[in-house]
């Protein structure tokens, strides 16, 4: 199957140039370009991209905002969230508001092309330990009332004692192998019960359920 990719960004020659790598591929095809939010919006509604390209920084509605709304109007779309910096102020609002992981804007070709491939297969491209210390970093922007913690309450208790476990140890940021090794689970079966986990909690993927993790306080940032 094609992966269809909307692209966001207000930079036309880097628009151009995601495009001329996308066209590249067999498997990949642009079908949208947008300049700004609102239009990456409106485009997400009428294309339902399979992954949309989203740049943080743009005019008028901002990448973060029209992530929010891009999985809202098209809940099949992932986004994948481009930055300048490695740990760009937006990042954490950014996964928060429904992204499926974020990219650097230098990355290597081949780096984009599988990241858009991971996101598009419902995986995460950004790597546990990098999610907990972008979660870290953003430590001040988590919820500290015990009201988030009330409200996430009845959702952690539709999780089994070992699906509790492995949710705590994925966010710790360990890697399934890793869960797999703590836990003393084959690596198969650590992939099944994060499966149920984002099932039974409604979270789109990895980076979803860190933070949940977070914010649901069943982990407590050191």
């Amino acid at each position: 199957m094609t992966i269809r990719v909307l692209i966001a960004d207000d930079e036309a020659l880097l628009r151009m140039a995601f495009g001329m790598v996308l066209e590249a591929q067999p498997d990949l095809a642009p079908v949208g370009e947008a300049e700004d939010g609102a239009q990456a919006v409106e485009l997400a509604r009428e294309l339902r991209p399979d992954v949309v390209l989203m740049d943080v920084r743009m005019p008028g509605t901002d990448g973060i905002e029209a992530t929010r709304q891009v999985v809202r109007v098209s809940p099949q779309s992932r986004v994948l969230i481009l930055t300048t910096f490695d740990l760009d102020e937006y990042a954490f609002a950014g996964l928060s508001a429904g992204a499926s992981g974020f990219l650097l804007k230098n990355t290597r070709p081949e780096e984009l092309l599988t990241a858009i491939r991971n996101v598009a297969a419902g995986d995460a491209v950004v790597s546990p330990r990098i999610t907990r210390r972008l979660l870290e970093s953003f430590r001040p922007h988590l919820p500290d009332g015990s009201s988030v913690a009330r409200d996430r309450d009845e959702r952690l208790n539709r999780l089994s004692v070992r699906e509790r476990e492995v949710l705590v140890q994925v966010g710790c940021g360990l890697s399934n192998a890793e869960i797999a090794a703590t836990l003393y689970l084959a690596e198969a079966t650590v992939k099944s019960h994060l499966g149920r986990i984002l099932h039974k909690l409604e979270l789109r993927d990895r980076v979803q359920a860190v933070i949940f993790a977070y914010e649901s306080r069943l982990i407590h940032p050191a």
